[in-house]
């Protein structure tokens, strides 16, 4: 018995003594250590998106995936995860891009589109929804106007060669599906019944060559909310593709970059194949915050060849700034989710 009183009595001491030694060492490893580390990440990024979409608005009255979409998608998701956003500034992205479609209503009423034609169609629509903007005349002349493009094939073919954003069919087929789930009227609901099926014959069969085709493929099939299992495979391909740095890259000949990493983790965990506790993730999300620059920014180099006149949005990085801030926004979205509340083992991709 004096034994194992001692014994207790000896374990006590020692629970004593590491409890202690983790209050007094701030470096030791805490969940509560982490999550702010990443709230910092995200409000210092968020600033940089902000800046960037009103200086696009300010200079520029299009559109821009770069700088309205995508910027607007982070945003929100900050909005909805309790983050202090600019309220003024994100109404008139929302403003900009409804303002930017109105003026193209007559061309989208005859088929012809804006410049950018279904990638920049899909990213407005995905920018509206993501600010719950109504569905209007205007909204309808969009999502008829896709109907009626590439009405003879079974997907959306992209219009421009500015990789990532804008040169992947799985990309424009996504956005272009998305538009129509989310805006499509009850006149319009068998049309676009009959061309998701279609689509998803395509992307169940089609070959993807990089990592933009994957995650879009992945996003399609859960936005038109195929077979969990059919996903799967799909899933298991963008995971097993993660580098040992814990990243991923846009495509198997380059390094591991914020753009890819952000899309695969967001792709991943809001169709409900990953956790955000997992391995994978925690391993991706450290590489994001490794390479997160001082300012908040991530520098992706571009690859797509300008045809617009260079202007200055006030996000850094120069002659990258387009494609650094799509990245920026991947990989602020991507850290959010690590913050977000588990999600279900499989989802709908529209929320």
């Amino acid at each position: 018995d004096r034994m194992k009183w001692l014994f207790v009595i000896l374990l006590t001491v020692s629970l004593l003594d590491t409890t202690t030694v983790a209050a007094e060492n701030p470096a030791a490893p805490s969940v509560e250590v982490d999550h702010q580390r990443i709230r910092t990440a995200v409000e210092k990024s968020l600033l940089l998106l902000q800046r960037a979409s009103a200086g696009s608005a300010e200079k520029r009255p299009c559109f821009t995936c770069h700088s309205q979409a995508l910027p607007v998608l982070a945003i929100t998701a900050a909005r909805n995860q309790g983050f202090k956003i600019d309220k003024a500034n994100l109404r008139r992205q929302l403003d900009h891009t409804a303002a930017f479609l109105m003026r193209g209503k007559e061309n989208y009423a005859a088929g012809k589109g804006q410049g950018g034609r279904i990638d920049t169609a899909g990213y407005a629509l995905w920018t509206l929804q993501a600010g719950k903007h109504r569905p209007d005349d205007v909204t309808a002349a969009v999502v008829d106007y896709i109907l009626q493009t590439n009405a003879d094939s079974d997907h959306w073919t992209h219009n421009s060669n500015r990789p990532p954003t804008e040169a992947s069919d799985f990309t424009t087929t996504y956005v272009a599906l998305r538009g129509l789930l989310a805006f499509g009227t009850a006149e319009q609901r068998m049309r676009i019944a009959q061309r998701q099926n279609t689509v998803v014959q395509w992307l169940l069969k089609t070959a993807t060559s990089d990592t933009e085709d994957r995650v879009f493929q992945l996003r399609a099939l859960s936005l038109a909310q195929t077979e969990n299992k059919t996903q799967q495979a799909f899933a298991d391909a963008l995971i097993t593709a993660q580098r040992p740095d814990g990243g991923w890259a846009q495509k198997d000949d380059m390094m591991s970059d914020a753009y890819a990493t952000g899309t695969v983790l967001a792709c991943l965990v809001q169709t409900g194949h990953l956790a955000p506790a997992s391995a994978c993730f925690q391993r991706g999300l450290q590489f994001l915050l490794k390479s997160q620059n001082p300012d908040g920014s991530w520098l992706v180099e571009s690859r797509s060849k300008p045809f617009q006149e260079y202007f200055e949005t006030g996000f850094p990085h120069g002659v990258n700034q387009f494609v650094s801030t799509s990245a920026t926004a991947w990989a602020t979205i991507a850290l959010i989710e690590s913050l977000a509340k588990p999600y279900p083992t499989k989802s709908s991709d529209v929320k």
